[in-house]
């Protein structure tokens, strides 16, 4: 179950319509999980710096169970969404940050109980 939250400096006018459903279409097929259960959140207009600007930019957060747990794994991840986010927001890749936050099933909970026992 992957969690991708976008924050972006971008106001909402500036966003592609549909940003939300294509970025839950690329974490699917990035991550290789069905797209009924990947979270995404879309959040503009924030006050950003990113490298010491607050020229446009974007920070990805992406957490999941198994899929984001290496370097490996999230070196493939990244150039992937790198072209996605690069696409859709306009963006230079120095303007975006990708952070993958491992999830155990445990810590995410659903339907009354937690992953682990559903």
């Amino acid at each position: 179950m992957p969690f991708v939250e976008l924050d972006t400096n971008l106001p909402a006018g500036r966003l592609p319509p549909g940003l939300a459903q294509d970025l839950c279409a690329a974490a699917a097929d990035i991550l290789g999980k069905p797209a009924e259960r990947v979270n995404v959140t879309v959040r503009s207009g924030l006050p950003m710096v990113v490298a010491g600007s607050g020229e446009p930019c974007a920070q990805l957060l992406v957490s999941s169970i198994g899929v984001v747990g290496s370097a490996e794994q999230n070196q493939r991840h990244s150039a992937r969404f790198f072209d996605v986010l690069t696409a859709q927001l306009g963006l230079g890749p120095e303007r975006i940050i990708i952070r993958f936050y491992p999830l155990e099933p445990w810590q995410i909970g659903k339907n009354r109980t937690v992953m682990t026992f559903l």
